[in-house]
């Protein structure tokens, strides 16, 4: 019998199985050529500030997550590529479309105040401004109950303990990378007046759960049903996802921030591939007639020790 692979115990990941948090900016840039050693400054010296910022908050629980994307690993580092990182799939539906958006670095920033966010994402661009092109930047928040701006609580099925560790960070399959992980983000922007115009019972069918309770119902073809997929020896294979709402209400804009950490990315894209392409339940996942994913990008999240003592640069071996 063999044994499952498990996360190197020596390998310290980076805070990616912190707990939920009700304040978060979500950093997406791409490094401009030729500014590459700036990045990797930034990337060494990230855990450092952010100890930084949070050392006079200890109850703001300021954490950081870095990632790293396909185009930029080989122009940053010279040491193997992590086994599943590869530019984000598009994915295109009879009716909607996930669309691949360009990012080199992901910082995704979290804590209890959104003050302490502010004042790292502030410090981390203050130290890139020149050097990157910002292709996405949202401040999330928590909304009341841990709801999402369509009204339903959101991240109930995230695995915890062990499990969350066994599901999230890559072990032994991947030795050169153990104790990191990876993580795709997508941007939705909700059509509310439709939502809102439908029904509860409606709504409720649509996600797979009751809004008021949380309770989850055998609903096939429903968001939650498309979202929980199963691997070749019949296991359910979870994620942890740390999604946020976010808006702008004098704009018009409602959205959720999809945030999704996996130990291998391919569960993560069996998920993308159901809501949008659908399976034997369901055409495609009903929720994205009123939820327009605008972005998409995969990262690697390399460990934290691995961002304590970078491999050298390119050519510089």
């Amino acid at each position: 019998m063999t044994t499952e692979p498990q996360p190197a115990r020596d390998a310290e990941p980076q805070p990616v199985l912190g707990p939920l948090t009700t304040a978060a900016i979500f950093l997406v840039v791409s490094v401009g050529p030729g500014y590459e050693e700036r990045a990797r400054d930034v990337l060494g010296d990230l855990a450092a500030l952010c100890r930084s910022f949070g050392f006079g908050a200890p109850d703001g629980a300021l954490s950081c997550v870095a990632g790293i994307g396909s185009d930029a690993w080989d122009r940053l580092f010279d040491y193997p590529r992590p086994a599943g990182l590869h530019p984000f799939r598009p994915l295109e539906g009879a009716r909607h479309t996930a669309v691949a958006t360009p990012g080199d670095l992901l910082f995704h920033i979290r804590a209890t105040r959104f003050d302490l966010c502010f004042g790292l994402a502030a410090e981390i661009m203050h130290r890139l401004r020149d050097a990157v092109t910002v292709e996405d930047e949202v401040q999330g928040f928590r909304y009341l109950d841990a709801r999402d701006l369509l009204g339903f609580v959101d991240g109930t099925a995230n695995p915890v303990g062990a499990a969350a560790r066994r599901d999230v960070l890559i072990g032994a399959e991947d030795p050169a990378h153990a104790g990191g992980s990876y993580v795709i983000v997508q941007k939705y922007l909700h059509d509310l007046d439709a939502w809102n115009a439908l029904p509860v019972e409606t709504q409720e069918r649509i996600i797979g759960r009751t809004k008021l309770t949380n309770i989850e119902l055998e609903e096939q073809g429903s968001h939650v049903d498309l979202n929980t997929v199963t691997g070749p020896d019949g296991k359910e294979q979870d994620i942890v996802r740390d999604n946020m709402p976010f808006g702008s209400p004098g704009q018009g804009e409602f959205g959720t921030y999809f945030i999704g950490y996996a130990r291998r990315p391919d569960v993560i894209e069996h998920m993308l591939r159901n809501m949008f392409l659908g399976n034997e339940d369901a055409r495609y996942d009903r929720i994205l007639d009123f939820s327009t994913a605008v972005t998409g990008t995969l990262f690697h999240v390399p460990s934290g020790d691995f961002l304590d003592d970078l491999p050298p640069a390119p050519g510089k071996a």
